[in-house]
């Protein structure tokens, strides 16, 4: 059923990976780990499509969903790195159209913690909107926050990745996507894309959730004023909506990454393991040393959790049911509607990155992803790093 490697120290890992796929719980999915800036798990199995006719192989990729919202702050690093970027500086001061509507002191950071207040759109908008960069953009630059920037935390389901996006279009002349494969998945030899050459759909597993519920679904009887409905009810999408080919070509930094377990294991081993994955060296630990730099802990208005962020990554909260885990604080994560995973964790040199092919209605840590993330700290236990 999985095939792959994985080095005996990760066995536990491998272990809870068949756990799964023999309860049932998991029917495709693959599972990469990288410690001290190499691959020593790489794992897939089971099948590609929810009828299981075509088999998962060792170059399946499929669509991550949020998990693709830290390689798109990855992004905002690297101009930090190459210092183009100031996460301190205004938004204006990139993006001067920016400034309507009180947003004139919203700060590149506000945004990188999902503090801004533009959790989403004040307009009305559908799916295939996210096709349309300039637009939405546009709509994001000319409306009022939901809230007073800084003082509140709501996720920014879809909106965070056009912000960042937009900034590092201003900055380098080079859509999101494009900056990411010239600077980050390249030079890495990391098979993770924002927005997907149509010469590799042929590779991609068809992601699906029994009842392809929409987002909406998520929120019903909800106050129709609230951060909440206006970010998750408005452009609403349903599981399917990532099978189109439209959906595959298109740059959606916070949701439309396509990738592995391994290739999101490869770029969180940037942080990781000190700037450095597969030799290829980009970050200094100066710059790494912002995404542990806590921003803002609070109640989440979309999300109805607590959460704390860093610059551009989540950060674990004690006692927390899942994340909890991990119990230092050079951790840092972020997870895909439907189950995906991406991990990094610096004090210990190890990432680790996940991909499921059926998504589960929990995102924040149902069975599945509890037996991975559970046996993923055993090994580390073990290993006394």
């Amino acid at each position: 059923m999985i095939d792959g490697i994985c080095d005996q120290k990760f066995d536990k890992l491998k272990k809870a990976l068949e756990k799964n796929f023999n309860e049932g719980l998991d029917m495709g999915s693959s599972l990469g780990v990288s410690f001290k800036g190499k691959i020593v798990v790489n794992l897939w199995g089971g099948y590609k499509d929810k009828d299981s006719k075509h088999k998962w192989e060792e170059d399946t990729i499929i669509n991550v969903w949020s998990s693709t919202k830290n390689k798109a702050s990855l992004c905002a690093l690297l101009l930090f790195e190459k210092g183009l970027l100031d996460f301190n500086a205004p938004v204006v001061e990139y993006w001067p159209e920016f400034s309507k509507n009180g947003k004139e002191n919203i700060l590149v950071k506000n945004i990188m913690s999902h503090s801004s207040g533009l959790s989403g759109w004040e307009q009305a908008i559908n799916y295939k909107d996210y096709y349309n960069w300039n637009k939405l953009c546009n709509l994001l630059a000319e409306q009022k926050p939901f809230w007073q920037p800084g003082e509140e935390v709501g996720y920014h389901s879809i909106s965070v990745g056009y912000l960042i996006g937009e900034i590092v279009r201003r900055i380098t002349g080079k859509s999101i996507g494009q900056f990411f494969k010239d600077e980050i998945a390249n030079p890495l030899g990391s098979d993770f894309h924002i927005g997907l050459a149509e010469e590799n759909f042929n590779r991609v597993a068809e992601i699906f959730m029994p009842g392809d519920p929409s987002t909406e679904d998520l929120f019903d009887d909800m106050d129709e004023s609230s951060p909440a409905y206006k970010t998750m009810a408005n452009g609403i999408l349903r599981p399917s909506v990532a099978n189109e080919e439209n959906w595959r070509k298109a740059e959606i930094p916070a949701a439309g990454g396509h990738g592995n377990g391994k290739s999101i294991a490869e770029c969180m081993a940037l942080i990781a393991n000190n700037g450095e994955s597969n030799g290829f060296k980009l970050f200094s630990e100066g710059t790494l040393r912002h995404i542990f730099d806590e921003q803002i802990i609070g109640h989440d208005l979309v999300l109805d959790r607590l959460v704390r962020w860093g610059i551009g990554f989540g950060l674990p909260v004690k006692n927390d049911s899942w994340m909890g885990y991990f119990k230092n604080d050079q951790t840092c994560y972020w997870t895909g509607w439907g189950g995906s995973l991406s991990i990094a964790d610096k004090k210990n040199r190890v990432s680790l990155g996940y991909t499921p092919l059926r998504m589960e209605d929990d995102v924040f840590g149902e069975e599945r992803t509890n037996n991975i993330v559970g046996a993923f700290v055993e090994c580390l236990d073990e290993l006394g790093v």
